[in-house]
C-alpha cells in the first residue's frame, strides 16, 4: 500500500510539472512563433548616440576602422543616430533576412548626415531594416522621420566642454525640448562613467509611446560624463 502511495505521489508531482512547464513555456512559444518576422513588431526604438563618447571608447580600445575614422576625425559631432530598431513589448527581432538584401550604395551616402559612418548604416539595414517589413529607402526615410521628430536640446549641440549629468536631467532636457515626449518613452544608457545613448520609444508610425522594458535597462549611475565634441 505505501508504495503503491508513493508511485501515486510521483505520478502527481510529474503531471504538475509538466503543467507548470506548459504552463511557462506558451508566452515564449508565442514570441518564437513571430520571431524575427518582417514587419511583425510593435514599436520602435530611435537610438541616438553620443558621439564624443563613441569616439573616446574606441581610441581607447585602439579601433582604427574605417567607420571609426570617418565619424571620429572630421567634423565634430553631438548626437548622431545610431538606428531605428523594430522591438516586441518583450525581446526585438534581428537579422531577419539571411542573407539580407545588398544595400545600395546611393542609399548609404544619403544617409551619411544622420548616421556618419558607412559601417553602420550597411549594418543597420542587415541587423534592423530587414525586419521593419519596408524596402530599403523607406526603412532609411523612417529613420530620417524619426530623427526629424526628435529636438536635440540646444545645450547638446555645441558641447564644448566636458559636462556631469544625471541621466534623469538629460532625459527632462528632452522632455522639455519635444512635447507628448514623456519620462516613460526615454531612457538614457551609459557605460562605467560615459553617456552612451539616447533612446527613444516610437509608434510604427513614429509618434512617442511608452516602453516598459526600454526603461528597465536605462543606465542607474546617478551622474555621466558628456565628453566635448570635437575641438572642444
Amino acid at each position: 500500500m505505501l508504495q503503491a502511495s508513493r508511485y501515486f505521489i510521483v505520478q502527481g508531482l510529474l503531471a504538475l510539472a509538466i503543467l507548470v512547464t506548459a504552463a511557462l513555456a506558451t508566452p515564449a512559444s508565442a514570441q518564437d512563433r513571430r520571431q524575427n518576422a518582417p514587419g511583425d513588431f510593435d514599436f520602435y526604438v530611435l537610438s541616438l548616440s553620443w558621439s564624443p563618447s563613441f569616439c573616446e571608447a574606441s581610441r581607447e580600445r585602439g579601433n582604427t576602422s574605417r567607420s571609426q575614422q570617418v565619424q571620429c576625425g572630421g567634423r565634430p559631432y553631438s548626437f548622431v543616430v545610431h538606428g531605428l530598431w523594430p522591438q516586441y513589448e518583450r525581446g526585438f527581432p534581428d537579422y531577419c533576412q539571411r542573407p539580407s538584401p545588398r544595400l545600395a550604395r546611393n542609399i548609404m551616402t544619403s544617409m551619411l548626415d544622420l548616421m556618419p559612418a558607412p559601417g553602420l548604416i550597411y549594418n543597420e539595414w542587415d541587423k534592423h531594416g530587414t525586419c521593419s517589413g519596408l524596402g530599403q529607402r523607406g526603412y532609411f526615410e523612417a529613420i530620417r522621420k524619426a530623427r526629424a521628430a526628435v529636438k536635440i536640446p540646444p545645450e547638446f549641440l555645441e558641447l564644448s566642454q566636458p559636462k556631469t549629468i544625471a541621466p534623469a536631467a538629460l532625459e527632462d532636457a528632452f522632455i522639455k525640448a519635444n512635447p507628448g515626449l514623456s519620462q516613460s518613452a526615454i531612457a538614457v544608457t551609459c557605460d562605467r562613467t560615459r553617456l552612451s545613448e539616447v533612446r527613444i520609444c516610437m509608434t510604427k508610425d513614429l509618434q512617442f509611446r511608452a516602453c516598459e522594458e526600454i526603461d528597465r535597462r536605462a543606465c542607474r549611475r546617478s551622474t555621466v560624463l558628456m565628453p566635448p565634441m570635437r575641438g572642444g
